[in-house]
């Protein structure tokens, strides 16, 4: 008994793993699809049907490059902080509630907001440790913008959590079963929407990697497989934060369809905010997070607190 006890947790996290890459392999075909469509062109459509095997064409086709390492480069943390990066993503899927029940996450909004603000490291000293003026640039910024969307997360989040009275996230499908969260407080989705898009440096927000201007951010000196494990931790988080938008604010039932047709949906809008939005200004970018999103997250945490209060009193 002792040795299945450890053996399916093993088993279970690895088919895990697994689905999320292929499912990260096909968020980005849609994702090409999408902005070719928005764009008015086809997208990938020569490989195979229609372009379907595209994605485990690239992760061929990069995986087997050569690999080069700058000269200057702090060499060790240079190689694994791509592989941190992609962990970090991975391991974070642990703690929402599955059809079948890994492990027992009774603190997983805690262990979210962990996992979050450890990928501020991988970043960082990715960019540092790379010895290159425009990666560390992108670094700099990428950390500057993450710690300060993460504090309108962790506020929203915390409003949530006054509102069910529980840190686990089964307890949002509970609550949600006659109305979603979002109708209960649809600003404060949307705000959680757009910190989830600066969280995971997407655009408008994606100032850690801007082309444009940085020659690609912290990630300029990286090719091969140790880009694609970026690209992958990037796309994983993608993914995951729209299963959590999915779950906190659109009911969590986890065991229907239902809720995998709103996390494709809620995918699609970071990829339509793409095709859409230009870049923020940097400025402007600090100024939102600071002077909007925590103010307005700090006072829904104020009412959300205020009506437990008086829910309590009243009973």
């Amino acid at each position: 008994m002792m040795m299945i006890d450890l053996f399916m947790p093993f088993i279970s996290s690895l088919l895990l793993v697994i689905c999320v890459m292929v499912g990260v392999a096909f968020l980005t075909l849609m994702e090409r699809k999408v902005l070719g469509y928005i764009q008015i062109r086809k997208g990938p459509n020569k490989v195979g049907f229609i372009g379907i095997p595209q994605p485990f064409c690239d992760a061929i086709k990069l995986f087997t490059k050569e690999q080069t390492y700058p000269l200057t480069s702090n060499y060790l943390i240079y190689y694994f902080s791509p592989i941190f990066t992609l962990f970090l993503s991975l391991v974070i899927w642990l703690c929402i509630p599955y059809l079948e029940k890994l492990y027992s996450f009774n603190l997983g909004v805690l262990f979210f907001l962990c996992c979050t603000s450890m990928g501020v490291y991988t970043v960082m000293i990715a960019g540092w440790s790379s010895n290159s003026n425009y990666a560390l640039l992108g670094g700099l910024r990428a950390v500057a913008q993450t710690i300060s969307y993460e504090v309108s997360l962790a506020l929203i989040l915390l409003s949530m959590i006054f509102l069910i009275g529980n840190y686990n996230f089964l307890s949002f499908n509970i609550y949600q079963n006659y109305i979603w969260f979002l109708f209960l407080c649809f600003p404060l989705g949307m705000v959680w929407f757009a910190s989830s898009l600066a969280e995971t440096n997407r655009t408008p927000f994606d100032f850690a990697e801007g082309e444009s201007e940085l020659v690609s951010g912290f990630n300029v000196e990286y090719s091969s497989g140790s880009f694609a494990l970026i690209f992958l931790g990037e796309y994983a988080s993608i993914l995951f934060m729209s299963m959590l938008f999915a779950v906190v604010f659109l009911g969590a039932d986890v065991y229907s369809f239902m809720f995998f047709i709103k996390l494709a949906f809620v995918s699609f809008m970071f990829i339509w905010v793409r095709g859409t939005l230009p870049r923020f200004r940097y400025d402007k970018l600090m100024f939102l997070a600071w002077k909007s999103f925590l103010p307005f997250s700090l006072n829904y945490l104020f009412l959300f607190i205020g009506l437990k209060i008086f829910l309590l009193s009243l009973f």
